[in-house]
């Protein structure tokens, strides 16, 4: 198994009462997507999905970041021909998993998500946070579009708040992200687990071939055409990566300076 930053694996999984929690463990690279990460976390859901001990999945993270997205230090090594892992899953393979699953995944935010990590939350069918969490989709301000993450968060986001904050790349808090529909819950820290608690309760009491079905009802689209819509999004993202204006987004990023595009 691919390792996390700091030696252990990436993405750990633990089952208890029929609720199998997976965290994503790279703290030091704020939890992104890179591809260790990816591998680790689509192993860890189709191992949730096949264990028949399993009744729905709480999907977190170690630290303060829940996911800081794409890993961008990886994007720059396979546009310079150095791909890591060209094996690993896309992040469209990570949100079909999560939105195609028979079972309930349950997004426990213990921390910031931002661009990439927001399609995490928003593929989960529900999603509980702090109070206290903040989120962005960034990539407009890094010359990039948040084309993969559109899918699920279409389905999530009010049109406005889809506009506005997809647009304008703004931070914005837990209380607005219930509001837009990104958020089911937000909660005082404190209450994090409780809440987490009360809806894994209402998962344990209903019955397994029911779940699936109910949450097949709930699905907008199949998942042919739901793979189709990611293969399209995925090429117009890397198109974008590969642009201009994402290299200057990228060295603006890592320099921690504003771009050129700043007015």
């Amino acid at each position: 198994m691919a390792e996390a930053d700091g030696g252990g694996p990436p993405v750990r999984r633990t089952t208890e009462r029929g609720i199998a929690t997976i965290t994503l463990d790279s703290e030091r690279n704020r939890n992104a997507l890179s591809a260790p990460l990816r591998t680790a976390l689509l192993a860890g859901l189709r191992a949730a999905m096949a264990d028949e001990d399993v009744r729905a999945v709480v999907l977190t993270g170690a630290g303060s970041v829940f996911c800081a997205g794409a890993d961008l230090k990886e994007v720059a090594e396979r546009l310079a021909g150095r791909d890591p892992d060209p094996g690993a899953p896309g992040m469209g393979e990570i949100f079909s998993a999560i939105m195609d699953a028979p079972k309930p995944v349950v997004a426990r935010l213990n921390g910031t998500a931002r661009a990439g990590g927001l399609g995490l939350v928003a593929a989960a069918d529900m999603a509980i946070a702090p109070e206290d969490t903040e989120f962005a989709f960034t990539e407009v301000r890094i010359g990039l579009v948040p084309a993969v993450i559109s899918v699920p968060v279409r389905q999530r986001l009010h049109d406005r708040a889809l506009s506005r904050y997809l647009l304008t790349g703004e931070v914005f808090g837990a209380r607005e992200a219930v509001a837009a529909g990104l958020l089911t819950e937000a909660v005082p820290r404190g209450d994090l687990d409780a809440a987490v608690e009360r809806v894994a309760d209402g998962l344990r009491a209903a019955a397994p071939g029911a779940l699936a079905g109910a949450k097949a009802l709930l699905a907008e689209r199949g998942a042919e055409e739901r793979a189709a819509e990611f293969a399209r999004m995925t090429e117009l993202s890397e198109s974008y990566f590969a642009g201009e204006e994402a290299a200057e987004g990228r060295s603006a990023f890592f320099e921690k300076r504003g771009a050129r595009w700043v007015l």
